[in-house]
């Protein structure tokens, strides 16, 4: 059964980029990608993708100022943005923090790029 959800992929790194993406459309998303922030918001206006995936840290545009662009844009206001993360400490009062700060940055939250794929896609589903 395939997902008709779309999902973009922000992230500066292009191995990151492939391999994530490989896996999700193997769980059955349609996926796209944009390497970094200004090309994401454009792929965002394009697509209007159901979920967004952005990295929070990038070199020209971070996600944190990329979403706030998003935010402020009516055609992509309500796309749902999860932030990605090599950061985040894996204790559930520091995930607490983070969740914080990604809720109060617009996103609806965050997940780590270092977590098990599976449990990865899991999330993904519980925001859709």
């Amino acid at each position: 059964m395939a997902l008709s959800h779309t999902i973009l992929i922000i992230d500066d790194d292009p191995n990151f980029l492939e391999i994530f993406s490989a896996r999700l459309k193997s769980a059955g998303f349609k996926v796209e990608t944009a390497d970094g922030g200004e090309e994401g918001i454009k792929r965002a206006k394009a697509l209007k993708p159901a979920l967004i995936l952005m990295d929070v840290r990038m070199p020209d545009l971070n996600g944190v100022d990329a979403m706030a662009l998003l935010k402020k844009d009516a055609d992509t206001a309500d796309i749902k943005v999860l932030f990605l993360t090599n950061m985040g400490d894996v204790r559930p009062e520091i995930q607490n923090i983070n969740n914080k700060f990604a809720q109060e940055s617009g996103a609806s939250g965050y997940i780590r790029k270092t977590d098990d794929l599976d449990l990865l896609i899991q999330k993904i589903k519980s925001f859709l």
